[in-house]
């Protein structure tokens, strides 16, 4: 049976003798038998049972009429009408017109041909080829990406402005990702702040406690690294009343501190695509704390993590629990030096898993009457006023005010003086000077006009409440 099998694999090799040995493929020691050629006249004369292989005769090629015995001829008739059926259908293989049985025989073969092994230029060539056509495809579909991609433009603005950003604050050699990149565009310099404690007026108690238990422990590090009670909050939360200072407050703290600022927005961790935004949330968290001392700051905090329930979409509430979850990974870490700040006009609203991970919490309420003075001493420092002007009087009218309302009141006492100098007849001379300095009356009708506004926009508020 070996001895078959071996002639088997000559019959299919389509190589000739002096091919094989020159690819080094030994030739089996018994080929089959080829019908020796006779004259006619001397053709011995064949049977019909010998010319019908399908009946027992050895057929027309290779019959008992052949002269001289060949050296394989001891072997079974059906061996022999088995190689010869087999070397009929590789001619017609290769000549073509191949039927199903003989495309079989045909792989075969192929495979046989191919089953040496390759070469090392072959192998080469191979690996060249595929890492060509794994780059195209890969080039390809990035490009198609890109393609259908609406906001890819944005994008790319996005990290430009990551890269100036990270050059102005001096961060070199640190590898972002291109989500980390998205958040980057965020990024406030604190040496651009130009918000400092003085800019502040009362509020002196709260800008007390925000050094000792924020500021201090950033900046004299080597004093509490060994105690875990002594670090600083990883949440702060600022609640009061709009226009009461809490951002100017929150941008003042890390420009005090030294610490860099990521104003986020809660639009930024928002994407169309599914679970984008949680990758969003993760680059928040590893951002900071490749460029701590950092401090998240989140205006309207409220907005973003408000109390969830069973009506909220899943991509939010996914995103919230990420968010969390990251925040409070920053507690396992005592070195970590990244702090959550909020602020928000309605701390009723937040969800009480934000509460407790903000336990530091500074009440930023209305001004009292001293702090009134105080702002109004700021706000009017520069300013062209008058010296009879009676701050503390204006102080007493302004109950109720808060430091914005202070502020946009002095403007339109200002813009009273300029509106009167366009105003007036005398075209003697444009000189800037000739506007006169703000007056006791010129804030008594800017406090006028202020409370008008806020009365109408309490009567909205109450219409609106009303009707729903």
């Amino acid at each position: 049976m070996s001895g078959r099998l071996t002639g088997l694999k000559g019959l299919l090799s389509p190589f000739s003798p002096a091919q094989d040995q020159q690819r080094g493929r030994p030739r089996p020691p018994c080929s089959v038998p080829q019908e020796p050629t006779l004259p006619a006249p001397h053709r011995a004369p064949t049977t019909k049972a010998q010319r019908s292989p399908g009946r027992g005769g050895p057929g027309r090629r290779g019959g008992a009429g052949l002269a001289g015995p060949a050296p394989c001829q001891r072997e079974a008739p059906a061996g022999r009408a088995a190689e010869s059926a087999l070397q009929r259908a590789w001619a017609r293989a290769v000549l073509g017109d191949r039927s199903p049985l003989q495309d079989t025989v045909f792989k075969m073969v192929h495979a046989e041909t191919f089953s040496r092994p390759l070469s090392r230029n072959e192998v080469v060539g191979l690996i060249f080829r595929l890492t060509i056509f794994g780059a195209v495809t890969y080039f390809t579909i990035k490009w198609m990406v890109d393609a259908i991609d609406p906001t890819r433009k944005q994008k790319v603005e996005a990290q430009k402005q990551a890269e100036k950003l990270m050059k102005q604050i001096g961060v070199k050699n640190v590898k972002l990702t291109e989500y980390e990149m998205s958040i980057a565009a965020h990024l406030v310099d604190p040496l651009s702040m130009h918000v400092t404690w003085s800019d502040i007026a009362g509020l002196d108690d709260v800008i007390t406690d925000l050094k000792d238990t924020v500021i201090l422990p950033i900046k004299k590090k080597y004093l509490f690294e060994n105690s875990r009670l002594l670090q600083p909050p990883k949440g702060v939360l600022l609640y009061g009343p709009p226009g009461c200072g809490k951002t100017l407050i929150a941008k003042a703290t890390a420009k005090e501190a030294g610490c860099r600022f990521i104003n986020l927005q809660p639009s930024t961790l928002t994407d169309k695509w599914y679970g984008e935004s949680q990758k969003l949330a993760a680059a928040v968290f590893s951002l900071a704390i490749k460029l701590q001392p950092s401090i998240i700051f989140i205006d309207e905090i409220d907005s973003f993590l408000r109390n969830r329930s069973s009506s909220d979409h899943e991509a939010t509430a996914m995103m919230k629990a990420q968010f969390m979850s990251l925040w409070d990974g920053l507690d396992t870490d005592y070195n970590c030096q990244v702090i959550v700040m909020g602020a928000t006009n309605r701390p009723q609203d937040l969800d009480s898993a934000i509460m407790r991970r903000m336990p530091t919490r500074f009440h930023i309420n209305q001004p009292a009457l001293k702090q009134r003075e105080a702002i109004l001493k700021l706000i009017l420092k520069n300013e062209n006023v008058d010296r009879h002007v009676d701050l503390l009087e204006i102080a007493k009218e302004t109950d109720g005010f808060s430091g914005s309302d202070l502020k946009e009141m002095c403007r339109d006492a200002a813009l009273f003086c300029v509106r009167e100098y366009v105003n007036s007849t005398c075209e003697e001379s444009h000189d800037e000077d000739e506007i006169r300095p703000v007056q006791q009356q010129d804030l008594h009708r800017a406090i006028e006009k202020m409370r008008k506004s806020k009365d109408v926009t309490l009567q909205n508020v109450l219409m609106h409440v009303g009707l729903d």
